[in-house]
Parts: structure tokens; sequence; C-alpha cells
């Protein structure tokens, strides 16, 4: 019987582990964002705007992943973790804003630079 306690005591110690950990930068959706700030932008600017993105989702990929890593020892030592922070918000709204340049790129037949013309 004593086992028995031991065993529940383990499982919900391992359970409760699992409160509160942050999403892992590659189940973050993109935000819907309007691709009516991108009408304006000619090709050239559109490439310029989604290299900018690329290089600030991979910021945001690492901070989010230190965050997953530093929460799942902040769940061993203390039963819980960090959740989700700023890094998981704006990680959506820049993928979101990448996918709507890249909506604007295809609307506009832009080709890519390097591409040929």
């Amino acid at each position: 019987m004593k086992t028995l306690k031991y065993i529940a005591v383990a499982a919900s110690l391992a359970l409760a582990g699992c409160l509160n950990m942050p999403t892992p930068a590659v189940q973050i959706a993109p935000a819907y964002v309007s691709g009516l700030n991108y009408e304006q932008f000619d090709c050239t600017r559109l490439y310029v705007e989604l290299d900018s993105l690329n290089r600030r989702e991979s910021q945001l990929v690492a901070a989010q992943e230190q965050r997953v890593r530093s929460s799942q020892m902040q769940a061993f030592l203390y039963g819980f973790g960090q959740g989700d922070s700023i890094e998981a918000t704006e990680l959506a709204r820049v993928r979101g804003e990448k996918e709507a340049v890249t909506r604007a790129i295809a609307t506009k037949q832009c080709v890519a630079p390097g591409a040929g013309q």
C-alpha cells in the first residue's frame, strides 16, 4: 500500500512539472496580419522587409527555445514552469508579418533578388 502512495506522489509531481510550460517555438502559429500594410511597398522593399523579419524570427525562436530549456529545469526543481512570455506573442506576430509580406510578393509577382529576370 505504501508503494502505491509513493507512485501516486511521483506521478502527481511529474504531472505538476508539465504545468505552465512554455510553448515550443515550432508550435507557435502565425498571427493574422493584414496585407494592406504592404500594398505600397515595391518588390525591393518587400524583400528587405522579409529579410528583416527572417532575422527577427531567428532571434525570437532562439529566445523561446531558451525559455523552454530553462523552464524544464525549473519544472524539474520546483514542479512548475515559466510559461510563455512576450517572445511567444511577438514570434506569432512576426510569423504573421512574414506571411503577409510573402502574399504581397506573390501578388506583385516579384522576382527574388539574384534570381535573374
